[in-house]
């Protein structure tokens, strides 16, 4: 099991360290934050948009959060005399800190209620209660999850675990979505190989969707398993767009792709979020999680853009029975030097269209060459 360890940052942010099994005990001085900085503010606002049905995040203060940082700027690799970072200490395995700039929070509480059948919804504001954590995977600057060992692998792994459940405890928190935006031209702020967590006060649209569409299959069949189960099913039988298959865990393209290239990583057994699986199912999954994304960076010459979007059930009691934890790798990466843009049809109605066809994609990630993890990779020795 990985070693937890929290602390406070100058501004009462929280900060938790996971150190790899069988790490040294961690110094008192690496839990102190001797940087001086500014109080926290307060959270921005959430608006509700009455013509869509959806809650929109107002936050005006992430226009002066950091960008693209020089090396030895960066806010999340080690402290040194020289740039006191986020990260009080001179090394770490892994670390989750509550984001200095956050789109949620740091307030936590429950959203305004809607007005009864009938009325007018628009105007409706409130405080953007919520959570926004920063997850760094690596104290090296440069490099991938992909570049991960599988002990880091399985450490970070513990650390969404660990983050999902203490979350959906908190006050007002309807969703936990762990997800990792990699490479500039999904548009992330930080080279450091980091990934984030939102921790919401209503269900996003994407999950609302596939939450009521899981919730419908589930009662048409008497509770007796659940969309994802059904799909993954279908697709092992099917063996067309299989990507892998383990013990506990396969990975997919779906049959109604809408990215050109999407993968659905799903577990064998019906959980609904990462703190619900097993030792034995973390142990695979730092394995294939691992594997797939050495499967993205092998079809091209340069390494993949892409997003990985953990999808957990919602925390709403009409939601949650019904939902499947999974796995969305998505890339909008269409050939070598080609991305694909959600331009007039995808961006302005939600209607996607996919220039290369599922079963082709699953084939080449099948087929392509991956090299396999060694514990030794980007992987440093605490002292």
């Amino acid at each position: 099991m990985s070693r937890i360890t929290t602390t406070r940052l100058a501004d009462s942010r929280e900060l938790i360290y996971f150190d790899d099994p069988g790490t040294p005990e961690r110094s008192p001085e690496s839990l102190v934050d001797h940087r001086r900085l500014p109080a926290r503010g307060e959270p921005g606002e959430v608006r509700y948009d009455a013509l869509s049905g959806d809650w929109v995040a107002v936050a005006a203060h992430r226009q002066t959060r950091t960008h693209l940082p020089p090396a030895d700027q960066c806010p999340i690799c080690p402290t040194t005399a020289a740039n006191p970072s986020e990260i009080p200490a001179p090394d770490y395995d892994v670390v989750v800190f509550e984001n200095r700039f956050p789109s949620l929070g740091p307030a936590l509480g429950d959203i305004p209620p809607l007005p009864a059948a009938g009325q007018n919804a628009h105007g409706i504001t409130g405080p953007a209660f919520g959570r926004c954590e920063v997850v760094a995977f690596t104290p090296q600057h440069t490099g991938s999850f992909a570049g991960l060992g599988e002990t880091r692998a399985r450490t970070v792994i513990e650390a969404w675990a660990q983050r999902t459940e203490a979350l959906s405890a908190l006050p007002g928190i309807k969703q936990v979505f762990p997800f990792e935006n990699r490479g500039a031209d999904i548009g992330v702020t930080l080279h450091h190989p980091h990934g984030q967590i939102y921790a919401y006060p209503y269900v996003t649209p994407r999950a609302a969707q596939l939450g009521a569409v899981a919730r419908k299959y589930y009662d048409d069949v008497d509770a007796k398993e659940t969309l994802g189960a059904s799909l993954l099913k279908a697709e092992r039988e099917d063996g067309s767009r299989m990507v892998l298959e383990a013990e506990h865990f396969s990975a997919y393209v779906p049959f109604a792709a809408r990215w050109p290239l999407e993968i659905h990583l799903v577990p064998h057994r019906s959980v609904p979020d990462l703190a619900a699986l097993t030792g034995a199912e973390r142990d695979e999954l730092s394995h294939v999680y691992l594997d797939l994304l050495k499967r993205l960076d092998a079809l091209y010459p340069t390494p993949m853009p892409y997003i990985s979007a953990w999808h957990q059930a919602p925390l709403d009691p009409s939601l949650r029975p019904a939902g499947q934890l999974h796995l969305q790798l998505t890339s909008p990466r269409r050939a070598a030097d080609k991305l694909k843009y959600l331009a007039g049809s995808e961006a302005a109605m939600g209607a996607f269209i996919n220039d290369t066809t599922p079963e082709a994609v699953a084939e080449r990630l099948r087929n392509v060459a991956v090299a396999p993890a060694t514990d030794k990779t980007m992987e440093g020795i605490r002292a």
